[in-house]
């Protein structure tokens, strides 16, 4: 476990901060491979969300270290290419999450401050959280034709044919809406999962983990007379795409869809204000062990559908719901091994290997430990953590699982300590390329110096390039990639669009001759390449793995400067100071630190270069206004003083849904200026720049609200 691990979020300094953001991302991506597309996790739901919780927590406090390949900005994980995909109509989210009960205070006043409710206290449905499989049936005139996994929230594994055999699953329906798509989870009772072990055991095939890894492994089986064997269970919790309204508030329909024939859990209850919420949790959490199937928590949606749509989303998580988790446990092992892994950036993190413990049904093996400060036993100012003691190869420990960050290490029995032990010696050179690892002042991490040079860092930005949300070249996985740049023939970005030309048929080395490679293969990945000769700017920006520059970053730059040609311009012309500068600190979310990594990167010759030498072979697709053009699509638009009708977070939301741009300040560039009472210097500004100011009552007339 490293320093950063062990510290409150509060307490972290930005060089730990960006440090524990780096584990943290490649601690959830393996956990997502793993529960996702493997259908056998490391680490249960709980730590997951609790990984998935610190993250949320760290990039709350520093915005601007928001990551390319953040957790925040993704949903599960890509579907299996062995099933067939299936695109959902709406995207099917994950939840935020709450670990004690000022977590589910501040969810509630979160709600009532978005919705300028004040002290109204407001209705909640709660029900138990099931530890299953999240599945999307989607019904047209009353008959089922597709059943769909989460998958990466956008596309999900198509598993009809083995949806259709889990008893709980209605085939066909009477009085439904003409399109319906119906939410829940598949899951396993403890009974069943212990008879279903039973019959494995008898067979001699292997037994399941956990009731979840088996109802997730049984439904998403090729074959679906597995499938019918298995004992699976469905509770319906929510809907999708919908040709007309099902209810008007939450509670009326989930009744409504238990009319329909679904499962729907008998433990859904009405719940107003946070201390009914709370009161909940404890009775669920006393009844938990008794309930025969797993939960990790419960979920508190709000009631009212219309306070739902106002509420809307973030990235990947609905505002206007949260799961309250159970506790964690803890156990103790063995640290077998600490070893140092090189990440993208050229941070060195160590990490423990452990003798594989069982806590909670979970097989933990492994913890990260961040930096050389965290295993000396002290913090970033020298201050002594977990008592002082230093954590060594051979010592006991305890690894806890908990709401901050799982697994971590709690703390280091020393009357177990080896008598011939001694502390562990941190690097001062990169394992990978040896050059020289240093630790600029005030950073608590170690990097790599060895930059393009070091395959780490070199086979990680390619990695990034090709990964999913940003170029997501089919056929160019990481071991592809690691191939290709050990021969030599792919070391930037550039050279993949050059691959076939230089290593296609009737070359003298040819791709095809390599092994694991054949004609087809081969064909297939030059084709996946040419496909990805167009791409959509906010992909585009994302790929190149500018510091800071994650997903959400990159679609607001996309939608601001629209074109490629545009956006590089306004790069290098805000190397200067001057108006390109002011108006990209301007751009709602875009700080001093983001605007800083994207004038460095763009100032950098050989960066530049690179950049160029790429979209010289690239067709970049400019960012077109919304459909159904709004007398706001395309303004950039300021808001300043108190709204009394709305929330400033609502009429930002609204406006950016109509394809309008917000800004932090006034300038120039700005279209017209919403204010309210109390606006001060931003209302000057645009007086004095004549620019046209709205009242709040113009504003709403003008978009229709």
């Amino acid at each position: 476990m490293s320093e950063e691990q062990g510290k409150p979020v509060a307490e972290l300094t930005e060089a730990e901060a960006r440090a524990e953001l780096a584990r943290l991302a490649a601690e959830i991506a393996a956990a997502d491979a793993a529960y996702y597309r493997e259908d056998a996790p490391r680490i249960t739901d709980a730590e997951y969300d609790a990984l998935k919780a610190r993250n949320a927590a760290i990039e709350a406090r520093f915005p601007h270290l928001v990551r390319p390949d953040s957790p925040s900005l993704r949903v599960g994980a890509a579907p299996v290419e062995a099933f067939g995909k299936v695109r959902h109509a709406v995207r099917m989210l994950s939840l935020a999450n709450a670990f004690d009960e000022a977590a589910v205070a501040e969810f509630d006043a979160g709600i009532r401050r978005f919705l300028n409710l004040g002290d109204a206290p407001v209705t909640y449905t709660a029900e138990p959280k099931i530890d299953g499989l999240s599945l999307s049936l989607r019904y047209e005139g009353g008959r089922l034709v597709t059943a769909a996994t989460r998958g990466d929230g956008e596309t999900g594994e198509d598993v009809t044919a083995n949806a259709r055999h889990v008893g709980d699953i209605p085939g066909q329906l009477a009085g439904a809406p003409a399109i319906l798509e119906v939410r829940g989870e598949v899951y396993m009772r403890h009974d069943d999962f212990a008879r279903l072990n039973e019959r494995q055991k008898a067979r001699g095939e292997r037994s399941f983990a956990n009731p979840r890894n088996a109802a997730a492994g049984s439904l998403r089986q090729l074959d679906p007379r597995v499938t019918a064997s298995r004992p699976l269970r469905f509770f319906a919790w929510g809907w999708g795409e919908l040709s007309e309204p099902l209810a008007e508030t939450q509670w009326e329909a989930l009744q409504r869809l238990a009319g329909f024939g679904f499962p729907v859990s008998p433990l859904v209850q009405r719940c107003t204000g946070v201390a009914a919420l709370v009161d909940y949790h404890r009775r669920l959490a006393a009844e938990r062990a008794r309930l025969g199937y797993d939960i990790d928590g419960v979920v508190y949606k709000v009631d009212r559908l219309d306070l739902q749509a106002r509420l809307g989303s973030r990235a990947t998580t609905p505002r206007w719901a949260i799961a309250h988790k159970f506790p964690a446990e803890e156990a103790e092992t063995e640290v077998l091994a600490i070893d140092i892994q090189v990440g993208r950036t050229g941070a060195l993190s160590p990490v423990a290997r452990l003798r594989p413990v069982t806590v909670g049904g979970v097989v933990v093996a492994n913890a990260a430990l961040h930096n050389e400060d965290y295993i000396a036993g002290r913090d970033s100012a020298g201050r002594p953590i977990r008592g002082g003691v230093d954590i060594r190869v051979g010592d006991w420990v305890t690894v806890y699982r908990a709401g901050d960050v799982i697994p971590q290490i709690r703390a280091v029995d020393l009357s177990r300590r080896p008598p011939d032990s001694v502390p562990f010696v941190f690097p001062d050179r990169c394992p990978e390329c040896g050059s020289h690892a240093v630790r600029e002042p005030g950073e608590s991490v170690r990097r790599c110096t060895g930059g393009l040079v070091c395959p780490a860092q070199a086979v990680e930005r390619l990695r990034h390039f090709v990964s999913r949300h940003a170029f997501d070249i089919e056929g160019l996985g990481e071991k592809h990639i690691e191939t290709l740049f050990r021969l030599g023939w792919v070391r930037e970005p550039a050279d993949i669009f050059t691959l076939a030309a230089r290593h296609g048929p009737g070359s003298a080395e040819p791709l095809s001759a390599l092994d694991g490679w054949g004609a087809r293969s081969a064909e297939n990945l030059f084709a996946a390449i040419e496909a990805r000769r167009t791409i959509p700017l906010n992909r585009l920006i994302y790929a190149l793995g500018i510091r800071h520059v994650g997903e959400t970053t990159a679609s607001l730059l996309a939608r601001h400067y629209r074109s490629w040609p545009a956006f590089r311009a306004a790069m290098l012309a805000a190397r200067e100071p001057g108006e390109a500068r002011e108006a990209l600190m301007s751009i709602d979310g875009i700080g001093p630190v983001v605007a800083q990594s994207l004038i460095e990167t763009f100032a950098e010759p050989n960066a530049l270069a690179a950049i160029d030498r790429l979209v010289a072979h690239l067709t970049v697709e400019e960012v077109a206004p919304p459909a159904g053009e709004s007398p706001i699509a395309g303004k950039t638009v300021v808001f300043t003083g108190t709204l009394e009708r709305m929330t400033r977070a609502e009429a930002k939301a609204r406006a950016e849904a109509l394809g309008a741009r917000v800004a932090g300040s006034v300038s120039r560039r700005t279209d017209f200026v919403v204010a309210g009472p109390g606006a001060g210097s931003k209302l000057a500004e645009a007086r004095k720049l004549s620019i046209p100011v709205l009242s709040e009552d113009e504003w709403l007339k003008m978009i229709g609200g």
